[in-house]
């Protein structure tokens, strides 16, 4: 199970869920568990290349014994070549036993990846608003750069560690017993350090976690409104917002690196101990007999060299430690619960027959509680009807957009789309935004995005009736060329008309335009707004509009006052009432007079 206790410092964002440890380490088996074989043929490898690498100190002690029996220098012929093949046959099998657990590893977060990207796109788009793009952002790039790097590094090595401090333990004892009794030593001091080294550095590392979260969200959304922050002069005011979410990202990372410096040096303290018993220890038992000179050599040398092991092991707890807190975020978004995506009835297609009736009935919502956005909203959708909404910035209209989209649930009230609520299918409506997003690829795949079994001949209609087909086949390689980042850049008219081809694709019976031809300038409006017309035949439309213009062209125009319906009527009738829209169809009028030139 996961949970959701995970929260952001400010109460209108409810951060995605995060794993408990219990559900990290189950989703991790059950990662691994079509991959056994692989796993054990890693593991057998690691521990063949591990013993090999153990055959290294009894034959430098061998050499000592000669060397202290003044032994001929041919003596040490054979104990030297074999010390050359030891090495060779280590090197060998400790490279393809890495590989196998590399192999294992990115296998594991290949598989991860995917479960994470088809879990985050299939959530609510109200669930990713509440939490904010920070989080999910964050999520995406840094946990699953530090998930990816300790696989690829920490995760060997920390096999190959774990066996070389087995083996090297079960070789001392082999010795002589009283060598590992030695050595254990300094086993108290060592284990006490990592659980305690653990039982901190868990929960600094998830506080770290989502202070970077915040601070991207804080980032994101102080960049992308730079405009309107400077129009209200509130740099100030970001600044600070910015400093404070950074300082306290910044004071958990220095809080880690404080706990990274005492973890080791109470490893040196450790390792000081089990050295110094060690020696102690051969130096009595060859006085007395027990052993020669190079079997205690070769005990000394073996615990000297667990100290790379034994530190590595224990300092990979940083990166794993790391690695498990970015682990539990992303499970927590893959465990997250996502609607059912075939429920509902399954309703027609714009061209396949007649589209549903949208209705509107007592809706309210409120971003924060006792702050309505919205208050007893009832509207109703003819099929085939084009409903244009129009206001005063803040108004509701695009609440009201996204609500009937199934972006929001409403806080009171109920939408009715054919029968169905607009969560319970994703293909009865159809979105296009201000915001509009070119996909990195060839044009026809980013136009496929919308139907991928589209023919070419498909796209090509589909870009005719929203008149860019002239463009898009002079494109340097037509429907091939690579658009997007990286790609040939398409201007913001060419883009929105891209985003109106992908809605004729999908064809919906229901589309949803929000302020979809706001971003084009004068040159580009009018195209815009007819390439919108084309698009939306045939459909139950509801447009947020920008220019009255498009409210003109409507079959029904509603204006919003204070998240309140404040008229309805055809654009003639609502211009002879004399109210709120003739009102604004005045001072837009003679703001289009005063701007030509």
């Amino acid at each position: 199970m996961t949970t959701a206790s995970a929260r952001s410092a400010s109460p209108e964002r409810e951060l995605l869920p995060t794993a408990t440890p219990a559900r990290t380490r189950a989703a991790v088996r059950e990662l691994l568990r079509p991959h056994r074989a692989l796993a054990a043929g890693g593991a057998a490898v690691m521990v063949a290349a591990t013993a090999v690498g153990l055959l290294t100190q009894p034959l430098l002690g061998r050499v000592v014994d000669l060397v202290t029996e003044r032994s001929p220098a041919g003596a040490l012929t054979l104990p030297v070549v074999l010390l050359v093949l030891v090495a060779l046959a280590q090197g060998t099998t400790t490279a393809l036993g890495m590989s196998l657990v590399s192999r294992l590893g990115e296998t594991a977060l290949a598989e991860l990846r995917e479960r994470f990207v088809e879990r985050a796109l299939s959530l609510p788009l109200d669930r990713l608003e509440r939490a904010g793009s920070g989080d999910l952002n964050a999520r995406v790039t840094r946990d699953v750069s530090r998930v990816a790097d300790a696989i690829r590094t920490a995760l060997p090595e920390l096999v190959r560690s774990g066996l070389a401090i087995v083996l090297t333990l079960a070789a001392l004892a082999v010795l002589d017993w009283r060598f590992l009794l030695a050595a254990l030593l300094a086993v108290p001091v060592q284990a006490y350090t990592a659980r305690w080294y653990v039982r901190n550095a868990g929960p600094l590392y998830a506080k770290e976690r989502i202070a970077t979260g915040a601070q991207q969200q804080q980032l994101l959304d102080t960049i992308g409104g730079a405009a309107t922050v400077r129009a209200y002069r509130a740099e100030a005011a970001h600044t600070a917002r910015v400093t404070e979410s950074s300082r306290a990202a910044v004071d958990l990372t220095l809080r880690g690196v404080q706990l990274v410096l005492r973890f080791y040096s109470r490893l040196h303290g450790a390792e000081y101990t089990g050295l110094a018993a060690v020696l102690v220890t051969g130096f009595l038992l060859v006085r007395g007999g027990s052993v020669s000179i190079g079997t205690a050599t070769a005990a000394a040398l073996y615990f000297h060299s667990l100290f790379g092991p034994v530190n590595t092991a224990l300092v990979l707890l940083d990166d794993a430690q790391s690695a498990t807190a970015g682990l539990a975020r992303l499970v927590g978004v893959v465990d997250e619960p996502v609607p059912p995506a075939d429920a509902g009835p399954e309703l027609p297609t714009a061209t396949a027959g007649v589209p549903p009736t949208v209705t509107v009935e007592g809706v309210g919502h409120a971003y924060v509680p006792g702050r309505p956005v919205l208050s007893d909203v009832d509207l109703v959708l003819r099929p085939k009807e084009k409903v244009a909404l129009v206001g005063a910035s803040g108004a509701g209209k695009t609440t009201l957009a996204k609500i009937v989209v199934g972006i929001h649930r409403p806080s009171s009230g109920r939408v009715d789309i054919g029968g169905t609520e607009p969560t319970e299918s994703a293909a009865t409506v159809g979105l296009v935004t201000q915001e509009v997003h070119v996909f990195s690829g060839p044009l026809a795949e980013d136009l496929r995005l919308a139907r991928p079994d589209a023919t070419d001949e498909e796209l090509r209609e589909a870009l005719r009736r929203v008149g860019a087909l002239g463009w898009a086949e002079a494109l340097p390689e037509g429907l091939g060329t690579v658009v997007g980042e990286g790609g040939h850049r398409l201007t913001a008219d060419r883009s929105q008309q891209l985003a109106l081809a992908r809605l004729v694709l999908a064809d919906p019976p229901v589309a949803v335009l929000d302020e979809a031809t706001a971003e084009a300038g004068s040159a580009g409006a009018g195209r815009l707004e007819e390439a919108a017309e084309r698009a939306l035949e045939g459909r139950t439309a509801l447009v947020v509009a920008h220019r009255l213009s498009q409210a003109a062209s409507a079959d029904r125009v509603v204006v919003m006052e204070e998240g309140r319906v404040a008229e309805s009527g055809t654009h003639d009738e609502l211009l002879s009432a004399g109210g709120p829209y003739a009102a604004l169809w005045r001072a837009w009028a003679e703001h289009r007079s005063g701007a030509r030139p």
